[in-house]
């Protein structure tokens, strides 16, 4: 029973995930928007560079998109690891560069400034395993992406033509 359990919960998971990439983008870009106006209007920084604010509010958005995008080529695609690890990769990234970054301008948050970089390489390691579930063929296709072969059709007297 604890197979079958465990069965279950990998297929529901399966079945979930694109749907997980699209929700939290959509919920990143909202973020994005939101925060972008207040960068517009607001007087401290705490010292952050302004240009630094938008370089990750851009980086935010355009890999809000990337997760969405995601989500719908998943929906197709559901055993494919790789698209799974990009969208992973991509919500770390957000995490670890734009949003410390946010944290660090408006809350004067220093303590996880260190991980900034490796939210860069997140963002890198996601768009190359996005490409990768592209260039190189899964193991397991899914039913879905599988092709259907059919006969080819015969005419009624049953000759061949070519």
């Amino acid at each position: 029973t604890t197979l079958i359990v465990m069965e279950h919960l990998q297929q529901t998971t399966l079945k979930r995930w694109p749907k997980g990439f699209i929700a939290m983008g959509a919920l990143l870009a909202a973020l994005s928007v939101i925060a972008s106006a207040y960068a517009a209007h607001a007087n401290s920084l705490n010292g952050s560079s302004p240009l630094m604010v938008q370089a990750s509010l851009n980086l935010m958005q355009f890999h809000s998109i990337g997760l969405i995008l995601l989500g719908i080529l998943g929906q197709s695609r559901q055993n494919e690891k790789r698209l799974q690890f990009a969208g992973a990769f991509f919500l770390l990234g957000c995490l670890l560069f734009s949003i410390n970054i946010l944290l660090r301008a408006w809350h004067d948050i220093q303590t996880f400034r260190a991980l900034m970089p490796w939210g860069g390489t997140s963002f890198i390691l996601g768009w190359l395993a996005f490409a990768l579930a592209f260039v190189r063929k899964s193991s397991k296709p899914t039913p879905s992406t599988a092709p259907e072969l059919k006969p080819p059709p015969a005419s009624e007297s049953g000759d061949q033509k070519h």
